[in-house]
């Protein structure tokens, strides 16, 4: 198994264990200690990894950071420091800062057991940066997240190499940030700069509500045609293509300004799922909405009507219902083949209706199947 399988393994393991988590200590068992074998090295070699590192510091006497990764035995490269999986991450009054200066580590990180933050002294010598140069978060894992932190392995660890691309990373991630917010919210100054191109009146006050709109809308298309592009151009390489695949979609977390692509197999899924119920319900009442972390299917486009969720964005499939009190059983798919067994599933949902969504019909007393074909067909 190489590395991007083994993180994405963990990745897994994290979504299935971290709610029956309830202290610091059993995130650095479960969460953080499989991390560290991750990267190579041997958590019950004290060569190598010392627990409850302490190096006191003036008046502050034995403080301890929870790890210390060792190189040749005796000299610390990277600290960790570890928070319970629910808590926060902040470098406030953190021991990290004050360890940092008075080690030869040149690697600061950051941990709950889902975020892990990697930071660094690019700003001044010795002084630990404020803001992390990568940072990774293990319930949603990218590609090129994964192949910079497995530099950080102790078969590839080379500090030169990582320091030589940090900055990068660090001032890419800002960059990222920034463009990710003035994609969701355009600044005035940014839609002052294109609407000034385009249109030669003045820019009153509802003149630049009306361009923002249209502003966010047209980053919306761009990406979209970007995709659809590159998709188009991949198929047209590729010999002895037979069929298109559904184009994916990109719209804009609105909440947190961040991108969210719909692909190809949860349109699918969508389908299948609206095929399901074709004959209990007008399929045009079957909608989708996508978000960061699943793709909801939901009866007339109701967030208090969810049919199902699925969970693509890992490597494992999951396809998700709630129940009465909005609790949430996953079940893992192997393939898209496998929603059509839940047909059972979306069989009784119809029967549940009635409790799950609180219907205010007036026919409600004449019995429940009366109300529950009203709820469907009306």
């Amino acid at each position: 198994m190489d590395f991007k399988d083994q993180i994405r393994q963990l990745g897994d393991r994290v979504v299935k264990l971290k709610e029956s988590i309830l202290t610091e200590e059993a995130t650095k068992t479960a969460l953080i200690l499989p991390f560290i074998q991750c990267l190579g090295y041997d958590v019950f070699n004290p060569l190598e990894v010392v627990p409850e590192f302490i190096s006191d510091i003036g008046t502050k006497k034995g403080e301890k950071v929870d790890y210390a990764i060792l190189r040749d035995e005796k000299t610390p490269c990277m600290l960790i420091e570890c928070k319970h999986w629910a808590q926060s991450l902040t470098l406030h009054d953190n021991q990290l800062l004050r360890y940092f200066h008075v080690t030869s580590a040149r690697f600061g990180v950051l941990t709950n057991g889902i975020i892990y933050r990697f930071y660094t002294d690019l700003t001044e010598p010795n002084k630990m940066d404020e803001k992390p140069f990568l940072e990774i978060n293990m319930l949603d894992l990218r590609d090129n997240q994964i192949e910079e932190l497995k530099k950080f392995h102790k078969s590839y660890f080379d500090v030169e190499q990582i320091i030589s691309t940090a900055s990068d990373l660090k001032y890419t991630g800002e960059l990222k940030g920034l463009i990710q917010h003035e994609l969701a919210n355009p600044s005035d100054m940014l839609v002052r700069h294109f609407a000034k191109q385009v249109y030669p009146g003045m820019l009153n006050a509802k003149m630049m509500d009306y361009f923002t709109g249209l502003v966010r809308k047209s980053f919306q298309h761009t990406f979209s045609d970007q995709i659809a592009d590159r998709l188009k151009t991949a198929l047209s390489q590729e010999e002895g293509s037979v069929a298109t695949p559904a184009v994916e979609t990109v719209a804009i977390d609105e909440k947190n300004g961040s991108l969210i692509v719909t692909t190809a197999d949860e349109l699918e899924g969508f389908y299948i799922v609206r095929a399901l119920l074709r004959t209990k319900v007008d399929p045009t009442r079957i909608v989708h909405r996508d978000a960061q972390t699943y793709f909801a299917i939901l009866l007339d486009d109701n967030n208090r009507k969810p049919l199902c969720r699925l969970y693509f964005n890992t490597q494992k499939k999951y396809i998700a219902f709630l129940d009465e009190a909005k609790k949430e059983t996953r079940y893992e798919l192997t393939g898209l083949n496998d929603i059509f067994t839940h047909e059972m599933t979306f069989s009784r949902m119809k029967n549940a209706c009635c409790r799950r969504w609180r219907c205010t019909y007036s026919n409600h007393k004449q019995g429940p199947m009366i109300h529950h074909r009203a709820l469907f067909t009306n």
